[in-house]
């Protein structure tokens, strides 16, 4: 792999109810052709040699939507995992879920729970699907947990094994689509170094040139760390 490129890069796929509401067409239609984008960069992020992604699908503050937006993205994770599930297993990609998937019925829960189940054993690579997902829970709950565990006092390394990512690098991009230029509760404690870049492409037009542009931005980057090297 080329060292300039980065090991995980992760997605705030943002834009696609505004991509389609510029066409005058259903919100619903937009997450659609969000799926579209999501599978042609899924593929070519691991053809680059990139072992890690991440991707934002649903953030518990978006559980404010209404009903049918909302059950229209379920529908998109349960097709997602049914199309992505063998490219997971022919490319030994371990699948991994960030997020309260209880919300789901218990056909989706099942789903996921095999996917997971055939996926585990892969650890040299990893798509992360961040699906009713808050970077706050997620500290909430680790150090929640780590204290039921008995764990006196909580150092870095003990913390990160009760996160959804304990066993996969931070991220070292993090692309936000849409022209908004935030995080959004968003892998919070992962990204204390991660290089952020914003681009105005709404995710459904988001193509490998647009991937192109953002890893030739990343490359041109010098990571300090808090160092002054």
């Amino acid at each position: 792999m080329n060292d300039r490129l980065p090991r995980h890069i992760a997605f705030i796929m943002d834009g696609n109810g505004r991509w389609a509401l510029k066409k005058g067409l259903k919100r619903s239609i937009g997450h659609r052709y969000g799926v579209k984008a999501l599978k042609r960069i899924f593929e070519y992020v691991f053809e680059l040699g990139i072992n890690y992604m991440s991707i934002y699908a649903l953030s518990k503050e978006n559980l404010k939507r209404p009903k049918e937006e909302i059950q229209t993205l379920i529908e998109l994770l349960n097709e997602y995992i049914d199309d992505c599930l063998p490219q997971l297993i022919k490319n030994k990609i371990r699948l991994n879920i960030m997020g309260d998937i209880s919300i789901l019925d218990d056909s989706s829960q099942q789903k996921i729970k095999m996917a997971l189940e055939d996926t585990k054993h892969y650890s040299d690579k990893a798509l992360n699907i961040a699906f009713n997902y808050s970077g706050r829970d997620e500290i909430i709950k680790a150090a929640n947990q780590a204290i039921k565990d008995g764990h006196g006092e909580i150092n870095q390394e003990i913390f990160e094994k009760y996160l959804y990512t304990a066993s996969i690098p931070d991220p070292d991009l993090i692309i936000r689509t849409s022209g908004e230029q935030r995080i959004s509760n968003f892998m919070l404690y992962q990204s204390a170094y991660s290089e952020i870049y914003f681009t105005k492409t709404l995710w459904p037009d988001f193509t490998k040139k647009t991937l192109d542009a953002a890893l030739d931005d990343y490359k041109k980057r010098h990571r300090k760390f808090g160092d002054i090297k």
